[in-house]
């Protein structure tokens, strides 16, 4: 992490990026990463841009921007991260990093280089421009049982993919399931490792961390746990995509961890009358209480109605897309608590 900004933008290094020629805009690249332009921002100067990239939102203490490498015209990603709000976070950006650098999968989104400058750190990411998992859901005409079992797979074999590293993403939601380009057939990509572990690191894993409605009960118990945790997440997850509303709500904090606790969830009616045995039965092997017995992600990869012909096709979109819209328009379910 030693290198200059100065030496970032040398046509000398890998490479050159210019967000002049992204947003069309007379500015140097140098004036406006030094300003470190907000994404909102960004945007808001291009309305082709914005309508055809979503990125992620902030994160806790960062930005991001988009660039382009001037010897390919390739895009990116760019993570500003502003060194004095690093002050006493300095092991999260680590880990995130060294997490990032031991991963390659297609279903995940890639660090691509590192830069620093004297004020900020800079994460060059691989831009993913399909749009959040909900959106792209609700925009759709046809969804189906095997489309939900298409999306889940992918996220199955990512996360089991991570698991075998010995890294636990600890925060799975549908707000980090991005898809990599506009096309109706593309694939979703996990982004957002900020609060992702390495397994047998030295220190026992206890720390409540995650977005609420989609942490697993032995986090809320405070109680020390393993991967099992990203496996209750993609349930919850499963569990969203095929009705359009969290397994777990309440208004209140306390009585939504009690639900959590004692995984007090049901397949309500009429939401899923039309929806297979086959998958209430998966979901139940990922939301089940006591992580020993819960699926890993290899068994989940091989459960029939990821692996087989069980998940149907008939077309759900209307009920699930009007659930998601009423019940994901809250914000409370978008916002990550690093410990309660």
């Amino acid at each position: 992490l030693s290198l200059s900004l100065a030496r970032c933008l040398s046509l000398a290094v890998s490479r050159s990026l210019s967000l002049a020629r992204c947003l069309s805009l007379s500015l140097s690249l140098s004036l406006a990463v030094s300003r470190s332009l907000s994404l909102a921002r960004c945007l808001s100067l291009s309305l082709a841009v914005s309508r055809c990239l979503s990125l992620a939102v902030f994160g806790a203490f960062s930005e991001v921007v988009l660039a382009q490498e001037r010897s390919t015209g390739k895009m990116f990603a760019v993570k500003c991260i502003p060194k004095k709000a690093l002050k006493g976070k300095e092991s999260s950006i680590e880990n995130e990093i060294t997490v990032l650098r031991k991963i390659k999968h297609e279903n995940i989104v890639a660090l691509e280089d590192i830069y620093e400058s004297s004020n900020h750190l800079y994460l060059i990411m691989q831009l993913v421009s399909g749009g959040e998992l909900f959106d792209r859901i609700v925009e759709k005409g046809f969804y189906t049982e095997k489309d939900a079992s298409t999306l889940i797979r992918q996220v199955l074999d990512a996360v089991d993919y991570l698991h075998k590293l010995g890294i636990v993403h600890r925060d799975l939601k549908p707000e980090n399931l991005l898809y990599f380009n506009p096309q109706d057939e593309s694939k979703i990509m996990i982004s957002d490792f900020g609060l992702s572990k390495m397994e047998g690191s030295g220190d026992v894993m206890s720390t409540a961390c995650g977005t609420p409605g989609y942490v697993a009960p032995e986090v809320l118990a405070q109680k020390p746990y393993s991967k099992a945790v990203d496996c209750w997440s993609i349930g919850v997850i499963a569990y969203i995509l095929l009705c359009g509303y969290p397994p777990f709500y309440d208004e209140n904090d306390s009585k939504l961890f009690e639900q959590i606790l004692k995984a007090d969830y049901e397949f309500d009616a009429p939401y899923w009358d039309d929806i297979s045995d086959s998958a209430k039965d998966f979901i139940g092997s990922l939301m089940e209480k006591d992580p020993a017995k819960r699926f890993t992600c290899d068994q989940a990869l091989r459960h029939p109605w990821i692996a087989g012909d069980t998940a149907l096709c008939k077309n759900i979109h209307e009920s699930v897309s009007r659930q998601i819209r009423k019940n994901f328009a809250k914000s409370k379910w978008r916002v990550r608590l690093n410990v309660w």
